[in-house]
């Protein structure tokens, strides 16, 4: 098939490094392995303000958008995609452009990583809320990342045999082949942020935002403070508007042991987790986190905060430990404990690669994709 890709949130193309980022080109690298995909639009619909005036604007831009892709894809000798493919809506980004281009055109309409609110009804963002639910309602499929938000959005389907589940995934095999030369990238590790090479090397990977991500920044200096007497040496990669605030927070914890690495490109990532001992992420609001599967898929093992989807990706007590959201204390107990028993860290490095191979690799996904496209295509034809 044809496939018109859209992601409101974030477009794939994006400078700017996410998880949302990354997840929007591994739907696409899945997709394109079976069927064409070609990005429909890259105008992203988030309004983070709860702004009604700029709610209507965006719908109006959207509206324009959708607009002028049916008169291109109607015009003589255009061949109009087969199917249309949204990834990431929720009441701050309604899909303001697929459901009218697949009405349109008689396509089926399938979306990804979607969340609903009920919460949100009559709030600053009711127009955007109301759009995202009238989308989900028009799905031909719709496919869950996060094992939680079935529960909201479940109840508004006109059929919920639409709902399909698939494991946040990621390509494994650079991510494993990183692991198999662990010795010589932790040997980088060391040797470029002068480290002791007989002390574990913890790993965050995050951007510098305000917000959760900052929330999540100051657990861990709070939980690292408290474990201060131990042996360990912190490695941050990560950078962004609140990269000041982030500094400030690790200000109580010896210089010498902390490591502010900036921003990384995704193509040395692989190295990183490899070369490290713990990854230490308190996840706080996290959807899943995509750091925490590509560092398990290179056998790091994870400490992180229960919350979100995060359960889906860390298999608590087999790749990793999870914590009480927020909780500091709980969170250094967890980063100690490990960091006394590195069989308990091997066990959970084995089960990582392992696990990550068989259930979140990209060619899983893919197969499991295109039988979820060939179910809602099927459904709409009868």
């Amino acid at each position: 098939m044809r496939i018109a890709f859209y992601a409101p949130m974030k477009s794939p193309t994006s400078p700017v490094p996410s998880g949302d980022r990354e997840m929007a080109r591994n739907l696409i690298r899945a997709l394109d392995a079976s069927h064409e995909v070609i990005l429909a639009s890259e105008f992203v619909s988030r309004d983070g303000a709860g702004d009604p005036v700029r709610q209507r604007a965006l719908a109006v831009e959207g509206g324009a958008i959708a607009g002028a892709l049916v008169e291109n894809w109607q015009s003589p000798g255009i061949s109009p995609p087969d199917a249309w493919f949204t990834y990431h809506v929720y009441h701050k980004a309604a899909d303001w452009i697929g459901p009218s281009v697949s009405a349109a055109l008689n396509i089926p309409y399938f979306m990804a990583e979607v969340s609903h609110a009920p919460k949100q009804a009559g709030g600053p963002w009711d127009i955007s809320y109301r759009a995202a639910e009238a989308a989900m309602r028009q799905a031909d499929g719709i496919i869950g990342l996060s094992s939680l938000d079935a529960a909201c959005v479940l109840p508004i389907l006109p059929d919920p045999a639409c709902y399909h589940r698939l494991q946040p995934f990621t390509d494994t095999a650079p991510l494993a082949d990183a692991e198999e030369k662990r010795a010589r990238h932790r040997a980088t590790l060391v040797a470029s942020f002068n480290l002791q090479p007989d002390t574990p090397i913890l790993l965050a990977v995050g951007m510098m935002r305000n917000g959760d991500k900052l929330a999540s920044y100051r657990v861990l200096a709070d939980a690292l403070k408290i474990i201060e007497g131990g042996n360990w040496s912190l490695v941050i990669f990560g950078d962004g508007p609140a990269r000041g605030a982030v500094e400030g927070a690790f200000e109580r914890i010896d210089a010498n042991r902390l490591s502010f690495a900036g921003r990384v490109s995704p193509e040395d990532l692989p190295a990183i987790y490899a070369g490290a001992d713990l990854m230490v992420w308190p996840a706080i609001n996290e959807s899943y986190g995509m750091a925490m599967l590509e560092a398990q898929a290179a056998g790091l093992p994870v400490v992180a905060g229960r919350t979100g989807g995060v359960p889906d990706v860390v298999r608590d007590g087999e790749t990793g430990d999870l914590c009480a959201i927020g909780d500091a204390r709980a969170f250094a107990d967890a980063v100690a404990l490990l960091l006394t028993d590195p069989a308990r860290r091997d066990t959970y490095r084995a089960n990582a690669l392992r696990l990550t191979a068989v259930e979140n690799d990209l060619s899983v996904a893919a197969d499991r994709l295109n039988s979820i496209l060939e179910i809602g295509r099927r459904n709409r034809a009868a």
